[in-house]
């Protein structure tokens, strides 16, 4: 039964085998409970324990370049008070990888911006999680509590009525400004954009710097540094330094770059 329910959710729910995997652990959790109060139903309790996860392919993670980066926080209209408050709310996500629920559940107080200046937040399993600030965002939000006002435990990045935005709002203000972007930059027209690429950007950036992965995983709040190793996977540049590491002694490292004579006798093939 409990294998034609997974069967189910991708052929009639259409599902995909993420769902269907959590759906399984889900299954699991509840069993392994049970196995310690019925013994006397072991047989079926291992057989369902026994139900393999499914393989799904890994894409490579979407992530922004500096000159994209540049160009979406450019984006917002600054003459604006929605303007100045999208404005910071991409610098933030992008310096800090912060989820889009914690963004948005983000309160006046949960921000420091004196000596040590950090943001602090609940991440998931409720766990408090705190991350740096950059002068340039410190900077930033200094300007934006300016205009901003409010008391402590008003949220930090709220809706017109006074209202934390939601998460679905802010995925369709980052989508608007990913729009505006991509005039500006059109590589950013060839993406997705999503809160959670503004997290993936963060990483990149970070492992660009040559931050430890097992830095990367606390900053980012991962349960475990596995999760961290996709950014690597994702990095040509930093697999081209790797592959430069490999060149034969007494020749030149780097790629075969064709000259424009060559070049041009291709694309006339």
């Amino acid at each position: 039964m409990i294998s034609a329910f997974l069967d189910h959710l991708e052929t009639g729910r259409g599902n995909s085998a993420r769902t269907r995997n959590a759906r399984l652990a889900a299954i699991r959790s509840l069993f392994s409970y049970a196995a310690l109060r019925h013994p006397e139903d072991a047989a079926v309790i291992q057989r369902v324990l026994a139900i393999p996860t499914k393989r799904f392919e890994r894409a490579i993670v979407t992530y922004l370049t500096d000159p994209e980066i540049d160009a979406l926080l450019d984006a917002p209209d600054q003459g604006t008070w929605t303007g100045r408050r999208d404005h910071a709310l991409l610098a933030l996500a992008i310096q800090t990888g912060l989820r889009a629920t914690e963004l948005t559940t983000l309160k006046l107080h949960d921000t420091h911006l004196g000596t040590g200046a950090h943001v602090s937040c609940i991440g998931k399993g409720r766990k408090q999680r705190i991350t740096p600030l950059t002068k340039d965002t410190v900077t930033t939000l200094k300007n934006w509590l300016k205009d901003r006002g409010g008391v402590p435990a008003d949220p930090l990045f709220p809706t017109r009525s006074g209202t934390a935005i939601t998460r679905d709002a802010l995925e369709r203000r980052v989508t608007k400004h990913a729009a505006t972007a991509a005039l500006a930059c059109p590589t950013l027209a060839e993406k997705k954009i999503s809160p959670h690429v503004l997290r993936h950007s963060a990483a990149m950036r970070l492992l660009n710097a040559g931050v430890d992965t097992t830095v990367i995983a606390l900053w980012l709040g991962h349960e475990s540094v596995a999760t961290t190793q996709i950014y690597i996977h994702a990095d040509l540049a930093l697999k081209e330094r790797a592959l430069a590491r490999t060149t034969p002694l007494g020749t030149t490292p780097g790629r075969y770059q064709p000259t424009d004579t060559i070049v041009a006798f291709l694309e006339n093939l």
